[in-house]
């Protein structure tokens, strides 16, 4: 598993995020709403989906009021807002597989819109199944190390006792690997050791990485992402694209 790839795929897309930090809450609480929703409870004990994103949510520093209150919005509304999932697949640039994951209340207006940004930079939207094959729905916990404070073989062992499948150690991160039946439980083992995470959610994880020499591809790819994940309606943008 090319997990060095994975996190430097994710850096300026979590840099970006945490420069619309309103925008970013806004669209895991529309998570967690739905979350909820189809879970039919508001405890993360007894709805695994839920459980997932509020990890995610607390990676995000999404404070915890927050949190409390977007699950007792959702519990308090019987009708609400009517949003579903859509995911969306095709390619950008050069071939690259991008899988695009929304939240809308209009399949309509979003299918058309994700439509445009692939038209736009160079790739086209195509057919369910037509990349996410090559893709694996895994946990994924990014451990802050940063300072250089954290004994590898300390993260190694806590992260393989509490079930996690894969570790890739970086110079500045740890990138721990989940099945997602095992996520929720993995997160919560390594939150009671303490360790900061820079991001804790279920991921589209590719098989393959393309790289990209071409400035203008890589522009238009750059511009892809970050049209797509301007868009309201967008939660999670996932690609093989390899970048340096």
């Amino acid at each position: 598993m090319s997990g060095h790839s994975k996190w430097h795929n994710i850096q300026k897309t979590k840099g970006a995020a945490d420069a619309k930090r309103a925008q970013a809450f806004t669209k895991i609480a529309r998570e967690m709403i739905v979350a909820v929703k189809e879970g039919g409870s508001g405890d993360p004990n007894n709805n695994s989906r839920l459980a997932a994103v509020i990890a995610k949510a607390k990676a995000a520093n999404m404070p915890n009021d927050n949190i409390k209150r977007t699950i007792e919005k959702a519990l308090g509304s019987a009708s609400g807002d009517n949003f579903e999932s859509v995911t969306y697949e095709g390619y950008g640039p050069a071939g690259v597989a991008v899988i695009v994951e929304a939240m809308t209340d209009n399949r309509n207006r979003t299918a058309s819109e994700v439509r445009h940004h692939f038209d736009k930079y160079g790739g086209n939207m195509g057919a369910t199944g037509c990349v996410s094959w090559s893709f694996a729905r895994k946990g994924v916990i990014i451990i802050d190390n940063e300072d250089g404070d954290l004994d590898e073989d300390t993260v190694l062992t806590d992260a393989l006792d509490a079930g996690a499948e894969d570790i890739v150690t970086d110079d500045a991160v740890f990138e721990v690997y989940t099945t997602v039946e095992d996520f929720n439980s993995v997160t919560e083992a390594l939150e009671k050791k303490k360790y900061k995470f820079l991001s804790a959610q279920l991921e589209m994880v590719p098989s393959n990485y393309i790289k990209l020499t071409d400035p203008d591809h890589i522009k238009d790819m750059e511009k892809l992402i970050e049209h797509m994940e301007d868009n309201d309606d967008v939660q999670n943008v996932w690609h093989n694209w390899e970048q340096e």
